[in-house]
């Protein structure tokens, strides 16, 4: 080595067996660009790579050296607190640092990088990062870090809607103290989350501190926006999401980044966002599987932001209409506490809820157990477009007939080409694999030869067809994926929507028809109970309550313990329920459980190779898809970290020995069969 300052960088080549930083010398012509958070190029087993320079050092243990191809960039993008944390959870999902890097940090645009330039280059000033490799301290370069935006503080946020729930005013004033308070929130139906969400990040800001929020979807960042508007004022907030485009995205991240504004918000990609002195993390209905990233590792946003209120001692809040097992366990083990309302207050807001499954309504409509539309659905319809109030009804698919059987004997159709599903676009329309693609205008059953086919499962659309014949002159507007209906005005009409697609209406729904229940009640997944009743809570707290004349029919049995949770609006009931049955069965959130999907010898050679805790328990083998297999790997919580580092050292392993089939490895699946 000849003296020159060393850089150790995190090179982005995703083998866990190089999941560890690399030392590179630094040119005198580089010194002032090559500070920790840029983006270089470094020369990595023969060829160019980019990486992303961690911290510098005066002298590396390791004797020959290259040096760094070049900075990419002057700008830092790769923030202290973002490093370490992204260390924390590439160790908890087993995964490697590049990887989670690779999510944390937007691809770069250098037209927007030059907007960032002379700020960068004026605003320099000395930190001291921690390394998330060594734990050491480096000098870093990098602009200062206010608390608050340049137009000055909040001023005394006042409880507003928070002082419906017994613990919220509370909350609010731990967070105005810049205490670290961590609550899981239960929503009364019809609250306005995203301007009680607002109230608390601006008590939060009150204190100097910073706050990151994660939505779901572009929908819900848009009212939190508004919100959060409202309340701070313009040029408070950035909105980071990769439905930005590369542009707008680039941009927002290094607005925040800058730290030009106290608050982050935005979809899963914000999870790792950059926020100067953060005081508030939150995180709003995380029981939504678009929380979960389906990029290795596969962190969940929940777990991500968990995460850093425990490395940055910020406050904590996980909110939604339902809640999940993985927040009453939250509340259970002490770590939070539950904001919930007083149960005065909830009868005042609820809307009438009633099943069609139950034997009263058996015994005044008998055909109630079998019929897509009971008397009872239909007449809370009739009676709400009779008041001239909107009318929401949720189906679980969408499309027009999504699935389809054959007439004479009930077979699945399926493509025989791919053993797809197939799907009948419209009423006059061919069928079509839904996976696929191809039309099958010829079809023949292959057990029994008919060619009629059948309804197996209604979209939307089909809803909409049937619902417009069934209430002639009633306007009937979808909302789904496709096409996702903005706010609904007052006045009767139909509205048809898909789960996570309700828009809102105004003055609320006088009516909310669930249908076809057995969908998401009958799901192969652990969690089919739990998400039933978070798609069915969403609907139902968009009515107006019971003495406004809302009425909520969920077409299903009253025994089930969803539809009891709907009933009594009690998620925190369900959530408990749901918890000791995976605590008594040994399923998460009660233990940590690592799924590897692969094929068999592959995933064999896997746990050959790793040295699993002695509490570890092997569950399978299971047929994934195609000819992979899928084992289940279930230890106790308090062995969490010793079966992540286990399984990414034998990862590590075969990615050294250049194994050629790959298993896919995931720590708490949301998917485990």
């Amino acid at each position: 080595m000849d003296g020159s300052p060393v850089a150790r960088v995190c090179v982005d080549v995703p083998l866990p067996h190089l999941d560890r930083p690399f030392d590179y010398l630094v040119a005198h012509g580089l010194g002032e660009d090559a500070r920790p958070g840029v983006r270089v190029k470094v020369r990595f087993a023969g060829q160019q790579v980019d990486g992303w320079l961690l911290e510098r050092l005066d002298h590396s243990d390791h004797p020959r050296l290259v040096y760094l191809e070049k900075v990419v960039s002057p700008v830092p993008v790769l923030a202290p607190e973002v490093l370490r944390l992204a260390r924390a959870v590439a160790d908890r999902y087993a995964g490697s640092l590049a990887d989670v890097l690779r999510l944390a940090i937007p691809p770069r645009h250098a037209r927007v990088e030059k907007e960032f330039l002379p700020r960068t280059d004026a605003t320099a000033t000395p930190t001291e990062p921690v390394s998330a490799s060594t734990g050491a301290v480096s000098t870093s370069v990098g602009p200062p870090m206010p608390a608050v935006a340049a137009d000055g503080p909040v001023g005394p946020v006042e409880p507003g809607g928070w002082r419906d729930y017994p613990a919220g005013p509370a909350l609010l004033r731990a967070l105005a103290d810049g205490r670290p308070a961590r609550a899981v929130w239960s929503a009364l139906p019809g609250e306005d989350w995203a301007a009680r969400y607002a109230t608390a990040v601006a008590a939060t800001v009150a204190a100097g501190r910073g706050a990151l929020v994660v939505v779901a979807d572009g929908r819900d960042l848009d009212r939190l926006d508004a919100a959060l508007t409202a309340t701070l004022g313009p040029d408070r907030h950035v909105c980071l999401s990769a439905a930005l485009g590369p542009a707008r995205r680039y941009r927002a991240f290094l607005t925040a980044r800058h730290h030009d504004a106290p608050v982050v918000i935005g979809t899963r990609a914000a999870m790792f966002a950059p926020v100067a002195r953060l005081g508030l993390v939150a995180i709003w209905d995380d029981g939504d599987d678009l929380h979960a990233e389906p990029r290795a590792p596969y962190p969940h946003a929940r777990e991500v932001l968990l995460t850093r209120a425990q490395l940055d001692e910020a406050a904590a809040l996980v909110g939604g209409y339902a809640r999940t097992a993985e927040a009453q366990l939250l509340v259970e083990t002490g770590w939070a506490r539950e904001v919930v309302a007083a149960r005065e207050v909830l009868r005042a807001r609820a809307p009438a809820v009633a099943p069609t499954g139950d034997d009263p309504q058996l015994a005044r409509d008998p055909a109630a157990a079998t019929a897509r539309l009971p008397s009872l659905a239909w007449t809370a319809a009739r009676e709400a477009l009779r008041a001239e109030s909107p009318v929401l009804v949720q189906v679980p698919r969408r499309g027009y007939l999504p699935s389809v059987a054959c007439d004479d004997c009930r077979t699945p159709a399926r493509c025989v080409h791919c053993a797809g599903p197939l799907a009948l676009p419209s009423a006059g329309g061919t069928p079509a694999c839904r996976w696929c693609g191809r039309v099958a205008a010829a079809y023949a059953c292959p057990h029994c030869g008919g060619r009629r086919l059948r309804a197996s499962v209604t979209g939307a659309r089909r809803t909409a067809e049937e619902l417009g014949r069934a209430f002639p002159g009633v306007p009937v507007r979808t909302s789904g994926r496709e096409e996702v209906l903005a706010d609904v005005p007052g006045g009767a009409g139909l509205v048809i929507a898909t789960p996570g697609a309700e828009p809102v209406a105004e003055g609320g729904y006088g009516a909310v028809l669930l249908l076809d229940t057995w969908a998401l009640l009958t799901r192969a997944d652990l969690r089919a109970g739990e998400e039933a009743l978070r798609r069915w809570a969403a609907a139902a707290a968009l009515a107006r309550p019971a003495a406004d004349g809302g009425r909520v029919v969920v077409v299903a049995d009253g025994a089930l313990a969803p539809v009891q949770a709907l009933l009594r609006w009690d998620p925190a009931w369900f959530a408990a329920r749901e918890l000791a049955e995976r605590r008594e069965l040994g399923f998460p959130p009660a233990v940590r459980m690592a799924s590897l999907t692969g094929a068999p010898d592959a995933v064999a050679d896997l746990l050959a190779q790793a040295r699993l805790p002695e509490e570890a328990q092997l569950l399978g083998p299971v047929p994934a898809d195609g000819d992979r297999e899928r084992m289940l790997v279930r230890v106790p919580r308090a062995r969490a970290a010793a079966l992540a580092e286990a399984l990414h050292a034998a990862a590590g392993v075969r990615s050294a020995r250049k194994a050629a089939d790959p298993v896919r490895l995931q720590v708490d699946p949301l998917a485990m069969f």
